[in-house]
């Protein structure tokens, strides 16, 4: 057995960006990371030199603190991006945001007046309570413009009626975006919406690249990183986890350690739980569900296909979600230039049909898409590849909110175990949010006392954070988001 001061469950941003701030302070963690590449979800693959996400990984934040820490790792490698992302409907791109002449041009006059009729009857007759999706967005943009950019894309998205989806979903999404905010940006030609940017940071090789260096530093000050490493369990003795037990190379290993901090999905976590948790804890991490995803990687023998970073694909007559073309994210992602690389995303759920295609199947599928969206030539789709990630996007459905509390009540009795990240929370997080419970986790072990669920999407991205350390707070704290 082997003692670590603290063990770190999942080299994603949450868990590397913890290990790096306890690397800081001389505290020599270990990670453990079941795949065999850092980065999670925000990792970047490789085929036959071709870069791509998995999804599209901008590095934008209001954070102060973790835009440093971007900057201090990665520093003269990141890029400044344009952002261009449209809609694609109806065979015609929507501006996103709206431009109001463009939005006229492609629906029309008439189809235009309908959507501000409706509008307008959903500001004189709101719906008086907003507690899923279909009425959060109704209330800010009418129903008609609601099944027409909507309600189609995020049932795709999703797997699910609109009606099942809670609203704080759309609250910590798309905060700030209404009809009327859209339209009064389309005549002044601004842009006032928080949740829209024109540029942001990027990786030159991918977001990978940033959890390659992440853990480059964390094992260059003596921290450990190891892949390839799965939980079996973690065995708790009274209010503490005592030790975990690891699988590698078909052994297993066990690891004890003071403090430990996990990023693996909730309902992983309590099944590994040894002794295991109360049935009502047990069933109510059952009940948490997801929404996984893949991705096709089409390789293209066309130079330049269209000028967005990704495309949301809102025809319901395609299967595919969103289209990244990652040579318009960093041209060094596509080793040939005359080249260009799109993933072709589909939303999906482990088991359905989508996910137990072929990957053969999954080209086809793929590549007939491209060609009836009017995007490619079928001769001029050369190759591609396919990568399927489970567990890609924490469900809000109507019942999540209870289980999850039932699992925190449950967590919050094991005095030496934090939970960070996007799955570790079953908060749809970005990854500066997911770093940002990883850096209060680790703050907090280093003592300081922070409340890593008051770190939310809405939260970080609409309120500043202070530089002045609160009063319950060490005076070294930099970050007032004390319990």
């Amino acid at each position: 057995m082997k003692h670590y001061p603290v063990v770190i469950v999942g080299a994603g941003p949450a868990g590397l960006t913890a290990a790096y701030e306890l690397t800081k302070a001389g505290i020599k963690p270990i990670v453990l990371e079941k795949a065999d590449k850092v980065g999670g979800i925000s990792r970047t693959e490789t085929y036959k030199g071709y870069h791509f996400d998995i999804g599209g990984h901008r590095f934008f934040t209001k954070v102060e603190e973790v835009q440093q820490l971007w900057q201090e790792v990665l520093g003269e490698e990141f890029i400044k991006v344009p952002r261009l992302s449209r809609i694609y409907y109806q065979d015609r791109f929507f501006n996103y945001p709206l431009s109001l002449l463009n939005t006229l041009s492609n629906l029309g006059v008439f189809e235009s007046f309908l959507i501000l009729l409706s509008y307008f009857k959903a500001k004189w007759q709101p719906c008086p309570k907003e507690e899923n999706l279909e009425e959060w967005v109704t209330n800010r943009f009418g129903q008609r413009l609601y099944k027409t950019f909507f309600k189609t894309y995020t049932e795709k998205v999703w797997g699910i009626p609109c009606t099942e989806i809670q609203a704080e979903w759309a609250a910590q999404r798309i905060k700030g975006l209404s009809l009327k905010t859209a339209i009064i940006n389309a005549l002044l030609k601004t842009n006032n919406t928080k949740t829209l940017i024109k540029e942001f940071d990027y990786p030159v090789l991918g977001p990978g690249m940033m959890w390659q260096r992440f853990q480059q530093a964390v094992e260059s000050k003596g921290g450990e990183v190891q892949l390839n490493t799965g939980v079996v369990r973690l065995e708790r003795e009274g209010r503490q986890i005592k030790r975990i037990i690891t699988r590698r190379d078909g052994k297993l290993v066990s690891i004890s350690g003071e403090q430990f901090v996990s990023s693996m999905p909730l309902n992983e976590l309590i099944k590994r739980l040894d002794p295991l948790p109360p049935d009502d804890v047990l069933e109510a991490a059952q009940s948490l569900k997801y929404r996984d995803f893949l991705i096709v990687a089409l390789i293209v023998n066309r130079e330049h296909l269209f000028p967005d970073n990704w495309i949301y694909i809102h025809s319901p007559e395609v299967k595919v979600g969103r289209i990244q073309n990652f040579k318009n994210w960093s041209a060094a992602m596509v080793p040939d230039s005359s080249k260009t690389c799109l993933g072709m995303e589909y939303f999906c759920t482990k088991g359905d049909g989508l996910w137990t295609m072929s990957d053969t199947e999954l080209l086809d599928l793929a590549s007939r898409e491209l060609v009836n969206l009017d995007l490619a030539k079928a001769e001029d789709v050369e190759d591609g590849f396919v990568l399927r990630q489970p567990k890609a996007y924490p469900v809000y459905d109507h019942e999540y909110r209870q289980h999850l509390e039932v699992i925190r009540n449950f967590l919050a009795t094991i005095e030496n175990l934090q939970t960070t990240g996007r799955n570790g929370m079953h908060r749809y997080n970005n990854q500066d949010h997911s770093m940002l419970t990883g850096l209060l986790a680790a703050k907090n072990i280093l003592g300081e006392q922070h409340d890593l669920w008051e770190v939310n999407t809405e939260r970080s991205y609409h309120e500043d954070f202070t530089t002045e350390p609160s009063k319950t707070q060490n005076k070294d704290s930099v970050l007032a988001i004390a319990k």
